[in-house]
């Protein structure tokens, strides 16, 4: 059994409110972006599970402007703290001609991103964006273009806010990280 709150090898990088804060200048940014889509045409936001589920339950609850949420299913990390290199993806989404959001708990090498939005590229949406909460610029390995960015971060594993080891910690209210 993994120890959560105890675990004195947990530390903190952003508190729950500085997440909260943080998420409703995102939802703001996204909101006055997207002014022009309507109830007849609202955003659609596709949540990236399981890590981005707490992040997108909170977001979309900042986001003012007519919207709906969808999920897909993507993993590249199994129980490891590095990408295994493949993507598997599960999802029966139609986003042609929609204003779509794709939100992500975290980018680091690109992959699982890369790969989303060639796949949801190719059945052209009106527009595709991508947010993520955390950005992990020293990993890329694949190009992306993140539209909204939460926080840039060192390359480390962290944990907390939807974000797992080994399917512990998402209950985590903040992100931490593992100290040595």
């Amino acid at each position: 059994m993994i120890a959560i709150e105890d675990d004195a090898r947990l530390t903190q990088l952003f508190s729950g409110e500085t997440i909260r804060n943080r998420v409703a200048e995102l939802g703001a940014a996204i909101s006055g972006d997207f002014s022009n889509v309507s109830e007849a045409d609202p955003l659609y936001l596709i949540a990236v599970l399981k890590g981005a589920f707490i992040f997108a339950a909170d977001l979309i609850r900042a986001i003012t402007v007519p919207c709906t949420i969808d999920f897909l299913s993507a993993s590249s990390y199994g129980t490891a703290k590095t990408s295994s290199g493949t993507v598997a993806l599960r999802h029966s989404l139609s986003v042609a001609n929609r204003h779509v959001l794709l939100i992500e708990d975290i980018v680091d090498t690109g992959l699982t991103l890369q790969r989303i939005s060639d796949e949801l590229t190719a059945q052209h949406p009106a527009s595709l964006g991508i947010c993520t909460l955390l950005d992990k610029p020293a990993a890329r390995k694949h190009p992306v273009r993140i539209a909204y960015t939460g926080f840039s971060i060192p390359d480390r594993f962290v944990v907390g806010y939807g974000i797992d080891y080994g399917e512990h910690y998402r209950q985590l209210p903040y992100i931490g990280f593992f100290s040595s």
